[in-house]
């Protein structure tokens, strides 16, 4: 690789925080017995910045890395050096590629640039002329973890967090080798385990020993001694004592064995694509694509079709909505609430409280103890309950365990710090309270009187409403101040967004240790004003209520429930009915429904599938595929005036326009941004679709209905 031959693409980033590469020789240490087998060349990876910035890989930092590698090729060749290894600084290898910078490309030619740079500057790994090791220290995405599956082995730490490959979630592909190297390295179930579906599964990421147990690193080692046991080991690969089983790796060239293995994969990844994004997503079915031609491709012919891949995407807008949903909304204006009050005035949380003992208040629970470390208690009205609801927490403590997911002794100190009781008494010391009862108002009120009389004059009492008012709750209590909205979503453990409610009475300290409490429980918390279902139900409930509406009217079931396929919605209308639960859907329609009238209606189909028994309107034959019995069509009654579904998706397209339109101008949130980013994280919008706003302005309901665009351009 020659730095003048990215002079071009490197002069357009002059502003790249450069992630610098350090080179320190290392006496490898003697194996057994024998004395030092040579010098290790270590390449530390650093941006310099503080331990919250990771390193990140723009075109200057990939210049500079491929230049210090040619260095040590030529050191190799002169037999100075016996192996070359890479580290990060503490708690990060790299994020990957700088979105920031990629975002700015403005042609084709020079995302090409920007793809064979990296391939350039990787393949060298390959090509030391000595061994190559990567140490994953940390943090690993993308481009970053594509460092360490270029290199000839590969260490882990089990300190190391969060390894992935989320180039389909971001919209683009592994594009520096990871489509090709994976597969062959993990196979290729494993492969689409970790490029697709944990990519579109809100991003998940891989532990330190979960990327050792896949075959993604050969040795897994503890953080204290962890570069003293990789350059240890790395001593043992150079003298031949130490050889990685890789167990997963596939063998070239392919048996047939391993041909039908690789196709049941490449549909196993074509199924999930379908379910999770309608296909509405290129990047996706691009990375099918290359990992299903690339069975028989060679590494070059791999790696020339990523390059093209991603000067592809990197041009659509779908890649730079993502950019705007991701970077913009997500990374930052998620990790800076608008509106919240100053962190300083948050006060501490010490203990928890907990009202009720059922599924709901059992996550509450276990995610407190497990975040926040603090004693969590349950209360319920009888024995029997309180034990299920502690019994259920220590049951789920204990699947994380069996899993891997935590050690023992974290599992015994989170099941010790989560206990019952009959008596709210036990309330007495919490600093904060939150009630997981019935979602009824007075139920709600009842119990926030009874704790008041109970703890002291600051403690925080926090409500899981989905739709009640919060003010409302707090009308008659002797300090409305102190109570604050906490709405999680289901399932609470995976869920990301947390819409904290602020009453007009509730006080700023208060409203600080909710946004603090959210952080501790690395939840991302988006500030709303007290109005009926906040911001996702509000939303989600008056896109149902067109669906439902359309389905009444006479729109065959069929076309109601696949006409807003092209929004890449993560499940159908119906099918989100029957997860959520047809009477909880209906209780909170008719809640909205009181609150603004005939914008939302209620369903007289769904009211008769709920007086029938039925748990939803769909069941599955034995083929597979989806059809209404016969008796519970026998339930349902319908209108004359169906609708196609293109005027079915225009008219929920509008409908999503006026209610958002509305809530921006009661000022349920600061701006768009914030309806976007719970859009995202508290209901699935997809990422490619860069927000809802952004899509409404794209396909023109934003102008239709309201006259204008929710953003300028």
């Amino acid at each position: 690789m020659s730095a003048q031959d990215y002079g071009q693409l490197t002069a357009l980033f002059p502003d790249e925080v450069v992630t610098h590469s350090y080179v320190q020789d290392i006496a490898l240490p003697g194996v057994d017995g024998a004395p030092s087998a040579g010098t290790l060349a270590l390449i530390t990876l650093d941006n310099g910045l503080d331990h919250r910035r990771p390193n990140t890989l723009g075109p200057n930092t990939l210049v500079e890395f491929g230049t210090v590698l040619e260095t040590q090729r030529g050191r190799a060749a002169r037999g100075e050096i016996k192996g070359v290894a890479v580290i990060g600084k503490p708690y990060f290898l790299a994020a990957g590629a700088d979105l920031s910078a990629v975002k700015g490309l403005k042609d084709r030619e020079a995302g090409l640039h920007m793809a064979r740079l990296g391939h350039d500057v990787y393949s060298t790994l390959n090509e030391l002329g000595v061994p190559s090791f990567v140490f994953i220290n940390g943090l690993a995405l993308g481009g970053g973890l594509e460092i360490a599956l270029n290199a000839n082995y590969r260490t882990v730490s089990t300190g190391a967090g969060a390894l992935a490959l989320p180039e389909a979630f971001l919209g683009l592909v592994p594009g520096w080798g990871g489509v090709y190297l994976l597969p062959r390295l993990i196979g290729p179930a494993n492969a689409v385990q970790v490029m697709i579906e944990n990519a579109l599964s809100n991003n998940r990421t891989l532990s330190g020993a979960a990327a050792f147990k896949l075959g993604i690193a050969d040795a897994l080692f503890e953080p204290a001694d962890f570069l003293e046991q990789s350059v240890a080991w790395a001593a043992r690969v150079l003298a031949g004592t130490e050889t990685p089983g890789r167990p997963n790796a596939v063998p070239e060239p392919l048996s047939e064995e391993n041909s039908t293995t690789w196709d049941a994969a490449v549909e196993r990844a074509k199924k999930f694509v379908e379910a999770k994004t309608s296909n509405a997503a290129p990047a996706p079915a691009k990375v099918i694509e290359l990992l299903e031609k690339g069975r028989n491709w060679t590494k070059e012919e791999s790696f020339d079709a990523e390059n093209e891949a991603l000067a592809e995407l990197m041009l659509t807008p779908q890649f730079k909505d993502t950019v705007y949903a991701f970077l913009d909304l997500v990374q930052k204006r998620g990790k800076q609430p608008a509106g919240a009050p100053d962190a300083k005035l948050a006060r501490p949380v010490t203990k928890v409280g907990v009202v009720g003992a059922g599924l709901m208040a059992g996550q509450f629970a276990l995610l407190f103890a497990r975040q926040l470390k603090v004693p969590v208690v349950m209360t319920d009205i009888d024995q029997a309950r309180v034990d299920k609801g502690v019994a259920y927490v220590h049951g789920e403590v204990e699947k994380l365990l069996a899993k891997g997911r935590i050690s023992q002794d974290a599992a015994n100190r989170t099941k010790a710090l989560v206990t019952g009781s009959v008596s709210k008494e036990a309330f007495a010391d919490a600093d904060f309270v939150i009630e997981a009862v019935f979602e009824e108002l007075n139920v709600k009120k009842a119990v926030f009187a009874e704790v008041e009389a109970i703890v002291s004059p600051e403690c925080i009492l926090a409500t899981n409403t989905s739709s009640l008012s919060v003010t409302a709750m707090a009308a008659d209590l002797l300090h409305p101040e102190r109570v604050v909205g906490f709405h999680f979503f289901n399932p609470v453990a995976l869920m990301p967004l947390l819409e904290i409610v602020r009453a007009p009475k509730t006080d700023d300290a208060v409203l600080a240790t909710a946004f603090a409490t959210a952080k501790a429980l690395r939840k991302t918390a988006v500030l709303v004003k007290d109005a009926a279902a906040f911001v996702v139900n509000r939303v989600l409930l008056r896109l149902m209520a067109e669906v439902s509406k359309a389905f009444d009217e006479g729109t065959d079931a069929h076309t109601a429930d696949n006409a807003l396929r092209p929004m890449g919605l993560p499940m159908t209308p119906f099918n989100l009915l029957a997860m959520v639960g047809l009477p909880v859907a209906q209780h909170v329609t008719e809640s909205m429904h009181a609150a603004f009238g005939d914008r939302i209606a209620v369903s007289a189909n769904i009211q008769a599938l709920i007086d029938g028994g039925k748990k939803g309107l769909w069941e599955l034959s034995e083929d597979g595929t989806r059809h209404i019995p016969e008796e519970t069509l026998a339930l349902l009654s319908f209108g004359s005036n169906p609708a196609t579904a293109e005027e079915l998706l225009r008219r929920t397209q509008d409908a999503l326009a006026e209610e958002i339109g509305l809530m921006l101008a009661e000022g349920v949130v600061a701006g768009p941004e914030d309806i976007d980013l719970c859009m995202i994280l508290g209901a699935g919008w997809p990422m490619h679709l860069g927000g809802i706003t952004p899509y409404l302005d794209r396909v023109g309901a934003s102008e239709r209905v309201n006259g204008r665009h929710f953003h300028t351009a």
